[in-house]
């Protein structure tokens, strides 16, 4: 199935294209769910406060429709990736079957890395792109300062990210090459080649760790401004319900946490590009 084809992202997508479509396709109808709900909850709070109860019985419909189709994707995913994961491995070790033990079990590990980024990532991203569209046009729509402000936020996250692409390439690249050698050091049985390999592998997280924090520091400051000023805006520039208040705070915090997504999916991305590479050079690395 995968045989003479590159091991990446794109191929498995191609390959496995109808069930991973099916399992993105319900993950947008649950994000769109999950999207609706501040504005549904804004309508009932105006509702109740009038003594209506339709909007907080739209509100229940909307959230018990979530709730079992959110069931029935996580039900389908769990063996729709099992069975790709499955396939990967086999091929990996039938192409590095001449590599050492130790550089075959590192690969095999780094391999199902794909195949979570396709399970994981590639939905959250498709949740938070769902999120930032609907939150943008739900704020423009009670302010266009609102939504200006929010993609003004957007961008300064995706750049900051994108200054520090290549060190955590780099790093990357550090730390699966000394796991490639980890099986060989253990069989070794030499306490101090174990201790340096551990050692190696700590310097090259604490650096990673170091790097996140930055980038992620800045990107939080840069989304806690914008939350800062959209609540500010929304309470003393406009005239609106308790309502409508409710709804302006929630889609802002829908936004920050959408927006988060395109970061780690980002960081996630780099170090998959680095596994790709490696993994494509059965003999080499």
């Amino acid at each position: 199935m995968l045989r003479d084809k590159p091991l990446t992202v794109q191929t498995l997508l191609r390959t496995f294209l109808k069930p991973i479509s099916i399992t993105w396709l319900l993950t947008l109808c649950e994000t769109a769910l999950m999207a609706l709900i501040p504005l549904f909850i804004g309508f009932a709070i105006d509702g109740l406060l009038e003594q209506n109860y339709d909007s907080l019985y739209w509100l229940t419909s909307v959230l018990s429709g979530l709730i079992l189709l959110g069931m029935a994707r996580r039900i389908y995913d769990t063996r729709i990736y099992g069975t790709i994961r499955a396939a990967l491995g086999r091929e990996l070790i039938d192409r590095s079957g001449a590599l050492p033990v130790s550089r075959q079990n590192a690969r095999l590990d780094m391999g199902r890395e794909l195949v979570d980024f396709l399970e994981a990532e590639v939905p959250n991203l498709l949740t938070s792109s769902v999120q930032l569209v609907i939150s943008v046009v739900i704020l423009f729509l009670f302010h266009p300062t609102l939504a200006w402000a929010a993609l003004a936020a957007a961008m300064l996250t995706i750049t900051t990210y994108g200054a520090s692409h290549k060190t955590f390439f780099r790093l990357n690249t550090h730390f699966n090459h000394q796991m490639e050698k980890q099986v060989n050091i253990l069989s070794g049985k030499s306490p101090d080649s174990v201790f340096s390999h551990l050692q190696k592998l700590r310097h090259t997280e604490v650096r990673l760790s170091d790097m996140e924090a930055y980038v992620y520091g800045a990107i939080y400051a840069i989304l806690m401004a914008f939350i800062i000023f959209n609540v500010w805006f929304a309470t003393t520039n406009l005239t609106a319900t308790v309502g409508t208040i409710f709804s302006i705070i929630s889609y802002s915090w829908e936004f920050v946490e959408a927006t988060l997504i395109l970061p780690v999916t980002l960081q996630g991305w780099t170090r998959l590009s680095e596994i790709m590479e490696r993994i494509n050079q059965p003999n080499a690395g």
